[in-house]
């Protein structure tokens, strides 16, 4: 039976990252000496884990690629093949990141082919899987996520009073169908005219009224990136603000941007984004259109969902992932690890032992730590006190 492994993840220093937080999480000194904005829990080759066994620290893609079937279980490489399909993150956002969005995986696999035949199409995507993504906050964390109501978005770029962006708001008016006019009108404004408009914007934001809350992100963004219509795109998404254990999902073509805050985050492994701005890097506006889904969200937050005493999880629709958040209280008895096949778990809080169900070694599991469960484990259970999210594969 293989045993329960120490998992060691990598930061990622994104300058838009936090100096303190994921620091915080792991008891080192804060502030860090640059931004931590991402730690990587998995075996994307961008950045893989390293795991410690018997024979010391190994990466965990080269763990599961000698042993594929053992390390992830038949169905899982039946299915994903011989790679772990899952990312496991904890993101720390001191500054807002850029807007994007993802495809799904028909169109990445299509627009991966299309890209490698050809020198000449732009390099917009690294593999040809898709990235749906959901996010669980640990703190108050604040995000845009997809579109709302377009009746709403054009009051709030017409209170504004620019007359400029009278075809914004006219696009918007006609409803959900607009959308895509809304955004290629903003996405290709006239570069030499972009400070000037912003600069406008920041203006006009000042005086307060009904949509102030929206007017003040734009003057905030605006302060970031003076020369971005993605300040203006913005303004169409829903400003989300999160409490702990609260998520958003988001799916392929959906618009979003992280703002600030603390979450655990967990995705399909690839690194395909399309950027939409608020960002230096390039925007492909053309590819973004034919990516995003024009679809008005209801409502972006997901409410976690008990399955078991102390397991709560968050359904979304993808079989890449399932996320679980496990609370070990003095009286509970040990707990069954929850998901199937090869699962992630990361301590947030207290002391938890991740052990085999027989006789496997406990492997001990503090805040900012991780373990790393094989499929060939089988059951096992955890056991102590604190709190950890379990990423696994969806049964």
């Amino acid at each position: 039976m293989a045993a329960v492994l120490p998992l060691r993840g990598v930061i990622r220093p994104y300058a838009w990252g936090s100096r303190s937080a994921i620091a915080g999480l792991q008891g080192r000194p804060a502030p860090s000496d640059a931004p931590e904005a991402e730690l990587w829990l998995g075996a994307h080759p961008g950045d893989p884990s390293t795991v410690t066994g018997p024979d010391g620290p190994v990466s965990l893609a080269a763990l599961i690629g000698d042993d594929p079937k053992g390390q992830l279980g038949a169905e899982v490489v039946d299915e994903f093949g011989p790679r772990l399909p899952y990312l496991m993150k904890v993101l720390a956002a001191e500054a807002p990141l850029s807007l994007q969005a993802h495809p799904d995986a028909a169109y990445a696999k299509r627009a991966y082919a299309a890209q490698e035949a050809d020198p000449a199409v732009p390099r917009n995507y690294t593999d040809e899987h898709h990235k749906p993504e959901m996010l669980v906050a640990l703190t108050p964390f604040e995000a845009l996520c997809g579109f709302r109501a377009p009746d709403v978005s054009a009051a709030v770029i017409e209170a504004l009073g620019l007359a400029r962006l009278a075809p914004v708001v006219a696009a918007l008016r006609a409803g959900p169908a607009g959308l895509r006019d809304a955004v290629r009108v903003l996405l290709s404004w006239p570069a030499d005219d972009r400070a000037a408009l912003i600069a406008d914007v920041v203006k006009a934001a000042r005086g307060g009224g009904e949509y102030a809350r929206s007017h003040t992100l734009a003057a905030d963004l605006a302060g970031r990136y003076p020369q971005d219509p993605g300040v203006l795109v913005a303004l169409l998404l829903h400003q989300v603000s999160l409490a702990p254990g609260e998520a958003i999902w988001m799916p392929a073509g959906n618009l979003h941007a992280y703002l600030s805050g603390m979450g655990v985050e967990i995705m399909a492994a690839s690194d395909n984004v399309l950027r939409g701005g608020l960002t230096p890097k390039r925007v492909d506006v053309e590819e973004l259109l034919r990516v995003l889904r024009f679809e008005v969200l209801d409502d972006p937050i997901l409410r976690a969902t008990p399955v078991a005493p102390g397991v709560q999880t968050w359904p979304v629709p993808v079989r890449e992932f399932a996320l679980y958040r496990v609370e070990l209280t003095p009286a509970a008895p040990p707990l069954r690890l929850p998901g199937e096949g090869p699962r992630i778990v990361l301590g947030i809080r207290g002391d938890v032992f991740v052990a085999e169900a027989v006789d496997g070694t406990p492997v001990e599991v503090t805040p900012g730590t991780a373990a790393y469960v094989p499929a060939e484990t089988g059951p096992a259970t955890l056991a102590g006190v604190g709190e950890v999210f379990v990423a696994a594969v969806a049964s």
